[in-house]
This record gives C-alpha cells, sequence and structure tokens, in this order.
C-alpha cells in the first residue's frame, strides 16, 4: 500500500494549470524574482492598477516569490486614484531605483493630465539605457511616446487618447487593441487589457502553465475553454469541448464512455483520438482528473466528510478516492486543508 502511495501521478495539460498550486511543476529549478514598479500618476486608473497588480499577487499564491512589486509617485506623497481613493506609494520615483526593476509600468487613468513630466521623463529614459522593460496603463503611453520611446513599437492607448499618441509618435503603429506586448514595450488600454498584458508578460517569462493557473482563479468563465492565444485550446475542437461540458455536468454521477460518445454525435474511438491529439490524453483520464480536481475544492471549502466527497466526486469507494488523491496530491485527503467556508445543509 505505502509502494502505491508514492507513485505519483501528473495531470494533463488540460489541467494541470488548475491544479499548479498544489502540485507544483515538478521542476527543482529555482527561478530568478522579476521586479515591478509601478509609477501613479495623478487620477490613474484604480481597476487598470489593480487588475495588473491582482495578477502578479496571484500568481505568487502559485509560484511563491515569483514577482516582487512596489508603488512609486513622482515627488513620494499620496496620490489620488480615478475613484478618488488615495494610495499612498512605496517610496518616490528616481533613478537610482531602476537597478532594483525588471519592468517600470506608468499607470494613467481618464482624468490625467496628458502633460510632459521632465523628471519622468528622465527616469524613463534611464530605465531603457538600463534594459529595463516599460509599460503603460490607460494612457501610460502617451507618457513612454512623449518620452520617445515608442518609436518602432506597436502599442495600446485608451480610444479618448489614441489620435494624440498618435500625433505625438508618429514612428509607432498605434492600435486599436486593448493590450499589446511588443518586445520590451508593453501597453493596455484597459483594466482587462492590464489583465492580458501582464498574462502575456508571466507567458514569457514562465510559459503558460502558470498563466492558466491564474486564468482559472480570476476569469472563471475565460477559463474553461479560451486563454490569451491559447495554443492548446484554439486547437480544441467542438466534440471535445461538448464532452468537457458534459463530464463538468456530470461529476457525481459520471457517464461512461459510450454516453459520452453518443451525446457528443462520435464514436468511442473517435473521441480518444481527439482527446488523445488535442489534450495528450485520454477521455477516461480526463474526465478522472476533472473529477479529482473537484474533489479539492470540495474537501477545501466545504465541511462534508471525505467519505461523502468521494461519492460527489463519482467515485465507488471512500479508499478508491484517497488511492487516487494521493497519487495525484502527494498526500491523502486527510491532510486537505479544510477551510470550510460552505457549510453542507445536513
Amino acid at each position: 500500500m505505502r509502494k502505491r502511495l508514492r507513485e505519483r501521478r501528473f495531470f494533463s495539460d488540460g489541467l494541470q494549470g488548475r491544479n499548479l498550486r498544489f502540485v507544483g511543476e515538478h521542476k527543482d529549478e529555482q527561478l530568478p524574482q522579476a521586479r515591478v514598479g509601478f509609477v501613479l500618476l495623478e487620477h490613474f486608473s484604480l481597476p487598470a492598477f489593480t487588475q495588473a497588480l491582482d495578477t502578479l499577487v496571484t500568481a505568487n499564491l502559485i509560484r511563491a516569490g515569483a514577482f516582487s512589486t512596489r508603488t512609486f509617485t513622482l515627488d513620494g506623497t499620496s496620490v489620488a486614484s480615478d475613484l478618488d481613493l488615495v494610495i499612498s506609494p512605496s517610496s518616490p520615483l528616481h533613478g537610482e531605483l531602476l537597478h532594483e526593476l525588471d519592468l517600470l509600468v506608468v499607470c494613467g487613468g481618464l482624468r490625467t493630465t496628458l502633460c510632459a513630466s521632465p523628471q519622468l521623463t528622465h527616469v524613463l529614459q534611464v530605465a531603457k539605457d538600463r534594459g529595463v522593460a516599460l509599460a503603460g496603463l490607460w494612457n501610460g503611453a502617451w507618457f513612454l511616446g512623449q518620452a520617445g520611446l515608442l518609436d518602432g513599437y506597436k502599442c495600446a492607448v485608451h480610444p479618448e487618447n489614441r489620435a494624440a499618441l498618435a500625433e505625438l509618435a508618429k514612428s509607432s503603429q498605434v492600435t486599436c487593441e486593448s493590450f499589446v506586448v511588443d518586445r520590451d514595450r508593453l501597453t493596455a488600454a484597459s483594466p482587462m487589457g492590464a489583465f492580458h498584458m501582464v498574462l502575456k508578460w508571466i507567458d514569457l517569462l514562465h510559459g503558460r502553465g502558470l498563466v492558466d493557473a491564474i486564468v482559472d482563479i480570476l476569469a472563471f468563465e475565460e477559463s474553461r475553454y479560451r486563454r490569451v492565444h491559447p495554443s492548446l485550446h484554439e486547437k480544441m475542437s467542438e466534440p471535445v469541448r461538448d464532452a468537457i461540458t458534459l463530464m463538468s455536468a456530470n461529476i457525481e454521477e459520471p457517464l461512461t464512455q459510450d454516453q459520452l460518445a453518443r451525446y457528443v454525435g462520435r464514436s468511442k474511438r473517435q473521441m480518444e483520438r481527439l482527446f488523445q491529439q488535442q489534450l495528450g490524453t485520454t477521455p477516461v483520464r480526463f474526465y478522472l482528473e476533472l473529477r479529482i480536481t473537484e474533489s479539492r475544492r470540495l474537501l477545501q471549502y466545504s465541511d462534508l466528510p471525505i467519505a461523502e466527497v468521494s461519492v460527489a466526486c463519482g467515485f465507488a469507494s471512500a479508499s478508491h478516492f484517497s488511492k487516487c488523491y494521493a497519487a495525484f496530491y502527494g498526500y491523502s485527503p486527510s491532510r486537505e486543508v479544510r477551510y470550510g467556508y460552505v457549510k453542507s445543509t445536513k
């Protein structure tokens, strides 16, 4: 029994991201921390800033210490956001701090005045010379363009400021996109653009696994089948999507493979081939991983006994459930953290 419990099983690509913070990536390498600074301008967009910041904070919940963040204002004093919430920065912005950063983000907003700041322009140019990547949120790209740092780059800016930036930065391509990541220039025109911009940057640094895990937490509806430029899910065919929808809706009483195939209008052999081609696994294995993943959520966020969790997730016995759980997560269900936020009605 002990030997079998030590035999670890790994989630397939389709569900690895959703479980990444619980099982890790099975890598021993220690990746360097990426350091991000946010320059908060007067009346900056708080939603755009918090979308970007929350994405990085969530990444750290999944992979501890992957990112560090700090905030700046031009003079070190507090600044009011577009929602009139006052934010106190970590420190004033000055060039000496740039050696501690990998990315510097200029946070603008609808009411942020488009006025050149010699101090900000100087710091941005020094950052560029030191190899720091530069970003702009909402109309933050205008300040990058004013500093001459968007020449030859594609960028995104809020529609209110698109014409002004196009006139200012004639050698750049001002797009209608909600976000653009062009080499070491990252720009976003909206709060959701900021979210996707940071996701894309994380993808470049750490790969799809971490991005999928973040999206699964912060954007559940989007995480079901769509990702930002999802190489895996772009090629997922309709029969596979329909099969996964059926699996998700039938956790407690799993459908047979014949039933799944019949409901999506394909043969059992065709479904096995499609899952293998598109997800790198079989329908049987994917269904098991889906139920195991759901069982973890029930264990963490309900007060159901383990035996009832096993039944709710379609396992014939608590012992079989415990064996499968330990195989994937490396520990038994009885050792799972029980937050108990949701109380059962029994």
